[in-house]
């Protein structure tokens, strides 16, 4: 049998047992999701001081995360540059920014995940960027799923008033009101000083100008008590909750909270009950020029869901027609991805943002512990750099993606790995789609101060210059807007 087909076997069997023993190990890694500035490298032992080239590597070449849908990062920092200004770096989250554009991962054929590993060496001497791609199948074209039960939770305060807010919200609301089929429900509850129920959990069928008159009755008022929506919200959906439905909240905000409570562990926990034992989601959707993204990103992790952001009327029917039995239904529950680095390969590596959505590696298979929510046609890239030890050659990393099913909780999992022969020579040469996750992320670093240390970043002209071709290449209108807001970005660093 060839030497590196008997070492990659051996190796990935005490991946395996490393991985399912990491709650035994000392030191396992993972602060449980707090935020921290700069990059977590994990640096390796020398094989020779890490109990000998073929024992179990240490918990330190285990990377495990949340999976996150989240996109509202990108499309802010979109929408900032395209009024001439520069996004706030806090706001920046590369993961969000790489999870905007489509893969070409291989989907499942039933429910699930599968698990795509590939990657490609940089300029950097000895560094590559390793993608882990996990897809899950697309909506049934049929238009075959269950129902909706949606409460949508309207932010009317006064900052909503202001041209592509609330009307926007509106317009987007009565979109999907036509598009919604008549076994669907809708619930309306508004906030500004105080929150009301407008309209309690109510059929389509039959009651479509009901709704509409409801929508078109929505009026900026005046401060923005957040808490107090999302808690009557909550009260809606859990009074209206119907069985084998997709029940969701569904918030509209700028997130600009002035009023009440603004801190999201508080508000969220106050309705805790309600999203774990009615298993009732949020869905986050940022409008506004001016916007709260730290407080609308952290309601929707702590709120088991994700969030979008909305620029304009065709974002809006991206989101609520196009897209909407992705962002409504689910196909996994509290989803993880746990990465295995092989020690004889692997010198050090770290996992590019996902900050918020770190797990600690014994937590990997403890399903009390969160994960993201999935819906159909989803997909998660996770990118990492990784330092290689020069001259070693074989296994390179083993990916494992855990989920609950979202109706029995039955947990599942799936695993994809990659040899270092798989690596292309250069990020420039691989997959165009791989390219594309490339040029999203060293924009992200970018806009960012390189505060992720992406090795390779070329500078933002030639950065332009990449996603113009591969627009061309692809002929995809989204990497042409990446390519724009670059040259955007470029030019807003010029000024400034």
């Amino acid at each position: 049998m060839n030497r590196h087909r008997t070492r990659r076997q051996t190796v990935g069997a005490l991946l395996a047992l490393t991985t399912a023993g990491a709650l035994l190990l000392a030191g396992c890694s993972g602060d449980g999701g707090n935020r921290y500035n700069g990059p977590d490298y994990h640096r390796a032992p020398a094989p020779s001081q890490a109990q000998g080239a073929e024992t179990a590597p240490s918990s330190d070449h285990l990377s495990t995360f949340a999976l996150d849908v989240d996109t509202a990062s990108y499309g802010y920092a979109r929408r900032t540059l395209a009024d001439g200004g520069r996004p706030d770096p806090a706001t920046i989250r590369p993961e969000e920014f790489v999870n905007s554009f489509r893969q070409d991962y291989r989907t499942p054929e039933h429910n699930g995940f599968t698990v795509t590993v590939d990657g490609a060496r940089t300029s950097r001497p000895n560094w590559s960027l390793v993608r882990v791609g996990l897809a899950t199948s697309p909506a049934d074209d049929s238009g075959e799923r269950p129902p909706a039960a949606l409460t949508f939770v309207i932010d009317v305060s006064g900052s909503m008033g202001e041209p592509g807010r609330l009307d926007l919200a509106k317009k987007s609301l009565d979109t999907m009101t036509d598009r919604l089929r008549d076994d669907d429900s809708v619930a309306l509850v508004t906030f500004s000083e105080h929150a009301e129920t407008v309209l309690s959990m109510t059929r389509l069928g039959g009651h479509r100008a009901e709704i509409h008159d409801a929508i078109d009755g929505l009026d900026a008022l005046s401060s923005t008590n957040l808490g107090e929506g999302v808690e009557t919200g909550y009260a809606t959906a859990v009074a209206g909750r119907r069985a084998h439905a997709t029940n969701r909240v569904v918030l509209i905000s700028d997130g600009l909270a002035n009023d009440g409570d603004t801190d999201p562990d508080t508000i969220l926990d106050r309705v805790d009950g309600a999203r774990r034992e009615y298993g009732i989601t949020l869905f986050g959707v940022g409008v506004g020029s001016d916007y709260g993204d730290a407080l609308m990103e952290r309601l929707a992790d702590k709120g088991d869901g994700h969030t979008v952001y909305v620029a304009d009327t065709k974002a809006a029917a991206d989101v609520f027609c196009r897209k909407l039995p992705e962002n409504i239904d689910l196909v996994a529950r509290d989803a993880k991805a746990q990465v295995a680095f092989d020690p004889h390969t692997v010198a050090e590596f770290h996992l590019i943002g996902y900050r918020d959505r770190k797990v600690a590696d014994r937590d990997f298979r403890n399903d009390r512990v969160d994960g993201g929510e999935v819906g159909p046609g989803h997909t998660v890239t996770a990118l990492y750099a990784v330092r290689t030890n020069p001259g070693t050659e074989g296994h390179l990393a083993t990916a494992t993606v855990r989920w609950l099913d979202p109706d029995t909780r039955t947990p599942h999992e799936n695993t994809g790995e990659m040899e270092t022969d798989a690596l292309h020579d250069s990020v420039w040469t691989a997959s165009p789609r791989f390219q594309v996750t490339a040029v999203a992320a060293y924009f992200a670093d970018a806009l960012a101060g390189g505060d992720y240390d992406i090795p390779g970043a070329p500078g933002l002209t030639k950065l332009g210059d990449r996603a113009e071709g591969l627009a061309r290449a692809t002929e995809d209108k989204e990497v042409a807007d990446l390519a724009a807001a670059i040259r955007e970005a470029g030019a807003a660093g010029s000024a400034g």
